[in-house]
């Protein structure tokens, strides 16, 4: 039984270890595509261009919905997580004409 216990400790760990290496792997992607959205927000202030796309905003949707659907992802929480991002940076851009 000790054995059992201890071969789980150590897939355990192993999991563990992979989700927070894909936790880092998130987070340095964020940062990534924030440093763009970033850009983008500069150059819509200064070219009087409207903080969102509603257009973009939603073949992004359906895109990202496709993506998780092709990778065994729950669709519904893919949208959850984009229409955050890009809530966020709406307001990024917003902040950005306010300057």
């Amino acid at each position: 039984m000790r054995d059992a216990v201890t071969r789980a400790a150590e897939i355990l760990a192993g999991h563990r270890d992979s989700i927070d290496r894909l936790d880092a792997v998130l987070v340095y992607t964020l940062a990534e595509r924030f440093s763009h959205t970033q850009a983008v927000g500069k150059l819509k202030a200064e070219h009087d261009l409207p903080p969102s796309d509603k257009s973009r905003e939603a073949a992004q949707i359906t895109r990202l919905e496709q993506r998780a659907k092709d990778a065994d992802l729950d669709p519904e929480f893919a949208k959850k997580f984009l229409n955050f991002i890009i809530q966020e940076v709406i307001q990024h851009h917003r902040q950005h004409q306010e300057k």
